[in-house]
């Protein structure tokens, strides 16, 4: 994918030239450490790709793959301090490498500079990128409730589940093609078509993330391995389970996920549960059908069978992504 890493090595060259660390230097060294931490930078690529993709000019939607990028990590910082996580893409998270008050503040004004990110484009490009990034983040804060909500309810189903997932992650991959699309001034109805293909792919991608969280390799992850099992969180394999599962094993896993166990043999146990009634490859049937969802979204799209072709292989590769 030597064009994904085009994308990505332009965007971070920018992201560099445009953040830096000013006074006071413990509001702007924080934003800096979690944009410098690396990670997929999915989203900022999906707005240059899109944009290419209807003949835009790429270094146009610099500004709106920006925004996307400040954003998403705010909104990480912020779920590492609700989540008391210690790590994030492999390094101490913001709040545990100062304290929760500097990862509150910074995290304030990353939502702003992500705002401010949006004052290049004229009018009319405004006006539009500006309602869908209200929207979005929105939506976002709305997932999060709704994940924190879960976390004492026993009743959560499949289908809020996935409004969850579709309202914290995925509505932010398809508002980042949105703009891609917004910006080189493609019709609604293509803009239209294009968020539907991130809103499928977005949630593929969350119930892979939901997966690797399981079933990853701590080293290539970044993220602590079993982390969702530890926090009791109510992802799609345990929703799942619930389903498929035996009547001895739904007794274990609601036992499990109801006791004060916090150690490495929950996750052992758990895992070894989700295993044996074969929630490894349900999830990744499910992740296969969303992506397939995604991939049908592009039937309608008026642009060529080569640039279907690189969304089709974009989305192929977070299928068999590893991080």
């Amino acid at each position: 994918m030597d064009l994904i890493e085009n994308y990505k090595n332009d965007f971070i060259a920018y992201l560099n030239e445009k953040v830096e660390v000013k006074q006071p230097i413990n509001l702007y060294e924080p934003i800096h450490y979690i944009l410098q931490l690396g990670g997929k930078r999915l989203r900022p690529v999906l707005t240059l790709m899109t944009c290419e993709i209807f003949n835009g000019e790429v270094k146009q939607a610099f500004d709106a793959a920006l925004a996307i990028e400040v954003f998403h990590n705010f909104t990480l910082i912020h779920d590492d301090i609700m989540d008391s996580a210690p790590i994030r893409r492999g390094q101490v998270t913001v709040h545990e490498k100062w304290d929760v008050n500097t990862g509150i503040l910074s995290g304030d004004a990353m939502m702003i500079m992500a705002y401010q990110c949006f004052e290049t484009y004229e009018p009319s490009t405004f006006k539009k990128l500006m309602l869908l990034f209200n929207t979005t983040s929105l939506q976002v804060c709305e997932g999060q409730q709704f994940d924190m909500d879960f976390e004492t309810r026993t009743d959560v189903s499949i289908p809020e589940y996935l409004k969850m997932i579709t309202y914290k992650t995925s509505v932010l991959v398809a508002a980042a093609m949105k703009m891609g699309a917004i910006v080189a001034n493609a019709s609604n109805k293509e803009a239209d078509v294009i968020y539907d293909f991130g809103l499928n792919l977005g949630i593929a991608f969350q119930l892979q993330d939901d997966f690797l969280d399981t079933f990853g390799d701590a080293a290539v992850f970044g993220k602590q391995i079993g982390g969702d099992i530890l926090e009791n969180k109510k992802t799609f394999l345990f929703l799942k389970a619930l389903e498929v599962c035996n009547v001895k094993d739904k007794q274990k896993l609601i036992e499990l996920y109801t006791s004060n166990k916090h150690n490495e043999e929950k996750v052992k146990e758990v895992t070894a549960l989700f295993e044996r009634n074969k929630l490894k490859e349900i999830t990744i049937q499910e992740i296969e059908s969303y992506t397939n969802k995604a991939f049908k979204d592009l039937e309608s799209l008026s642009i060529s069978k080569q640039k279907k072709e690189v969304l089709k292989n974009f989305g192929l590769s977070l299928m068999k992504r590893t991080i």
